[in-house]
């Protein structure tokens, strides 16, 4: 069995790392679990612990999806929370709607679908996590420290590849291995 996952690598240019930063440094004093950059995605399908056997069907899926899709560029820009302002779990940068990154998750999911791979029933909100929030000291701070970054450009992204990863759980954080790479 093998955790995996279906993604687009993120590429944090400097821009990126320093609003990051400023976030990181303006919470502190709060209880987030950071993701680390160099792990930087936007999850396209999640599957979770899979039998090996099932990983060749998978890919296959995956390769289909992209077959033809060309690179695209998307934007980064904004960040959020997920859950309520009275119990924000996760943060987030978002991404603006893109018609090609919209049809390539189209893509997939039919795909996956007829593999017997559900999704959930909620639309598809392309976002990168950031920080999922342990405890907070003040939720009032914290509010005025994410609405500073509210409606903020954050990067530009050319996407060329679509990734099939394994996902081991360490201690120290999760650890990302390619199983494979589906270019556009």
């Amino acid at each position: 069995m093998k955790r995996l996952f279906a993604a687009i690598k993120i590429h944090p240019d400097e821009r990126f790392r320093k609003i990051y930063n400023q976030l990181k440094f303006g919470l502190s004093e709060d209880r987030i679990k950071w993701v680390d950059l160099n792990n930087t995605h936007l999850t396209l399908k999640f599957f979770g612990e899979t039998p090996e056997e099932q990983i060749d069907k998978i890919a296959q899926a995956m390769d289909e999806a992209v077959l033809d899709a060309a690179a695209f560029e998307i934007h980064l820009k904004n960040t959020g929370i997920f859950g309520s302002s009275y119990n924000p779990r996760v943060i987030w940068f978002g991404i603006e709607p893109n018609e090609q990154l919209q049809n390539l998750y189209s893509n997939l999911k039919k795909n996956l679908e007829e593999l017997g791979y559900e999704y959930d029933r909620q639309n598809f909100v392309p976002h990168l996590t950031i920080g999922r929030i342990r405890n907070l000291k003040n939720k009032h701070y914290f509010q005025k420290v994410i609405d500073k970054y509210k409606s903020i450009e954050i990067q530009k992204e050319r996407i060329d590849q679509l990734i099939l990863y394994e996902s081991i759980l360490r201690p120290r954080g999760p650890e990302y291995i390619v199983v494979e790479e589906f270019s556009l």
